[in-house]
């Protein structure tokens, strides 16, 4: 059917500083502003971003997603955390498992790069299919709280039974943490 391709047609992959115009066109369409781009520039800038990949179809970025480093101290010991902020498809490309594929190749890389846990303030019916529980980030004081604010162990009892902090960076706009 015209106009109805998969995800088999879409590589991930790294991203590379030529892909920033676009990566930028992109998160204005998917969110309808600027502060998604910002906040990746300011990561950047910043030397955050962790783990940043593309979804290409064609000559043409449709996904994009980022993870950069986050602060968590679990009694006084900090624990290598990344944030997941953003992750974006393009409108018409949303619905078909790019951003699955995205999630799932970034955390695959973040356990492959020995990262303990990732941090998400997302779709609460979306995130939990990828190990994110709401539960585990209950336990840390952070500026954020409710179903939305979810974490993923990536190395068992990384964030467990402790009681612990997040703070994030400046780059959030979130204000003194």
């Amino acid at each position: 059917m015209a106009g109805t391709r998969g995800q088999d047609d879409v590589v991930i992959r790294q991203r590379v500083p030529t892909d920033d115009a676009a990566i930028s066109y992109l998160n204005e369409a998917a969110f309808g502003g600027s502060y998604e781009s910002r906040l990746i520039e300011d990561l950047r800038a910043g030397g955050l971003a962790a783990i940043e990949l593309v979804a290409e179809e064609e000559t043409a970025i449709v996904g994009h997603i980022l993870f950069g480093a986050l602060s968590v101290t679990l009694d006084g010991e900090e624990v290598r955390t990344l944030a997941l902020a953003p992750m974006s498809v393009r409108p018409d490309r949303q619905q078909i498992g790019i951003g699955s594929a995205l999630v799932r190749q970034g955390l695959d890389l973040a356990r492959h790069r020995e990262w303990e846990a990732v941090m998400v303030l997302g779709h609460a019916d979306y995130y939990p299919r990828f190990g994110f529980s709401a539960a585990v980030a209950a336990r840390l004081q952070a500026p954020f709280s409710g179903p939305a604010f979810m974490a993923l162990e990536l190395a068992s009892g990384a964030l467990s039974g402790r009681l612990g902090r997040v703070v994030y960076p400046p780059a959030f706009g979130l204000g003194p943490g």
